[in-house]
């Protein structure tokens, strides 16, 4: 493995909250092709997370582990694959949340214990951290990273019980926050989502024997799964060759907490969660905006890729017609090349380009699924307007982004929010547009299609859990150069 010098990791310059993580857990009978089956599941959940990637697999005595910086393609050679052969194994694509991109932090956690191997990856972010970590040090433990994922690890590690599911069972009370954990033991591999039920994590059947589970329903489809369904919040589940145990390990939280950012932004269009299509819902998105901030135009647009389908919807709706006006380059974000001045200059066009023939004269309508920092809004509007565009009108999918997640979403602290020190109008003028408005909180839940048990915390400030230890995303890096 080799480490990505900081002047060459990617660089991520959009608007728009960074990835969470992708996790995914296979067992099988036969223990043919597992960790192929798990590089399939994590590149079909590429869009999670593109600084890291890891696969540990176990043979029911040893597990072997392989993890880089990089995309999972790029991580995951014929060499490197060749050594991972096993029945049981997890996957993990990694954007950080809590702690660096530093190589240390990269998942899953591998530790040896005298229970046998234990290795653990995780999407969420554990509000509590903080505290769990300073417990473990007075214990004597010695950690290595700066993730809250390594503390979960070693907290299992240390618990007491005869088997993986009751220090499972005895842990999990301690972990306050978000948290769709895969965990693979030497014979096993179980799933744990927390009892707020933040992040999504769904459970398969493999179409030759086995189980499969992962963050979203797409990466079962990939894999052939059938007979899919929700791990509940609260639930632990163990994957052992054919056969599967679901246990309500923890009661679901009086009222869940669902992220509703994974409909507006972060899921894949085909995944479904909670019994929604994210497409359909994005649509529906749309529908609702046309609806509440009508403005008479020639064209619609969106801001590609996930703002595509609710473009869709503001057009069905209004009938104003809808057209590709931006062309996004889908690499550039991923470059392990620094543009020069002159390039870092023209800022947004290195990502977007604007199809003239489709704005020159129009008024348009441009949709975006979201604005934290506004650094990105305000060139694509000017590079419309040069593309010949007579108005630029903005709409956003969701409500102005006022406060910061501590559940596992990277949109930067409180001061870092445009909505949360400027007023619609007063961003209206800083990014050019003709005009500009958010879809209010109702009519994002309308689309939805719920009027409660979603964490909307980023749009309100009122967080379903208490978030007084919560910890910046590198409060750890202090001791651990």
């Amino acid at each position: 493995m080799t480490t990505v010098p900081v002047s060459l990791r990617p660089r991520n310059d959009n608007d728009s909250p960074k990835d969470e993580c992708g996790v995914m857990g296979i067992s099988t009978p036969h223990g043919e092709g597992v960790a192929e089956l798990t590089f399939f599941g994590l590149f079909a959940l590429q869009h999670r997370g593109q600084e890291a990637a890891g696969i540990a697999v176990s043979d029911g005595q040893r597990a072997r582990l392989h993890k880089d910086a990089g995309l999972v393609a790029n991580v995951f050679t014929p060499e490197a694959m060749a050594p991972l052969t096993g029945y049981h194994s997890i996957g993990h694509t990694r954007y950080s949340t809590t702690g660096s991109n530093a190589q240390r932090n990269i998942q899953p956690f591998l530790v040896e214990t005298m229970h046998g191997p234990l290795a653990v990856a995780h999407n969420g972010n554990i509000v509590n951290a903080a505290t769990l970590r300073e417990e473990l040090l007075n214990r004597g433990f010695g950690l290595t990273a700066t993730s809250d994922t390594e503390v979960i690890a070693l907290m299992l590690a240390a618990a007491g019980g005869r088997t993986w599911q009751e220090r499972v069972e005895r842990t999990l009370p301690a972990w306050k926050g978000a948290f769709s954990l895969v965990i693979l033991a030497a014979d096993e591999v179980i799933a744990v989502r927390d009892p707020w039920g933040f992040r999504p994590l769904s459970l398969g059947r493999l179409p030759h024997g086995g189980h499969a589970v992962a963050s979203e329903t797409c990466a079962l489809a990939t894999l052939g799964c059938t007979d899919i369904d929700e791990v509940q919040p609260g639930e632990v589940v163990t994957l052992r060759g054919a056969e599967v145990h679901r246990h309500q390990a923890l009661a679901p939280a009086t009222q869940s907490a669902r992220c509703t950012f994974e409909f507006v932004y972060f899921s894949r269009p085909d995944s479904v969660w909670h019994g929604n299509n994210v497409h359909h819902v994005r649509q529906r998105l749309g529908m609702e905006l046309a609806r509440q901030s009508f403005v008479e135009a020639d064209v619609v647009i969106p801001v590609p890729d996930s703002s595509i389908p609710a473009a869709i919807g503001y057009s069905n709706e209004s009938g104003i017609p809808h057209n590709d006006g931006l062309i996004k380059n889908r690499y550039i974000g991923r470059t392990f090349i620094e543009p020069t001045q002159a390039m870092r200059e023209r800022g947004v066009a290195l990502k977007f380009n604007a199809l003239t023939e489709n704005l020159t004269g129009k008024r348009v309508v441009m949709i975006d699924d979201s604005l934290v920092r506004g650094t990105t809004a305000g060139p694509l509007v000017k590079l419309v307007r040069d593309a010949g565009a007579t108005e630029v009108h903005v709409r956003i999918t969701c409500p102005p982004i006022t406060h910061a997640c501590h559940f596992g979403v990277d949109m930067g602290h409180d001061g870092d929010l445009m909505a949360g020190h400027k007023t619609v109008e007063e961003i209206r003028s800083h990014i050019g547009a003709d005009s500009l408005a958010f879809l209010s909180l109702d009519g994002m839940m309308r689309a939805v299609g719920a009027s409660d048990g979603y964490c909307n915390a980023c749009f309100t400030g009122e967080y379903p859990i208490p978030v007084d230890e919560a910890q910046a995303k590198l409060s750890f890096e202090g001791a651990i150069a």
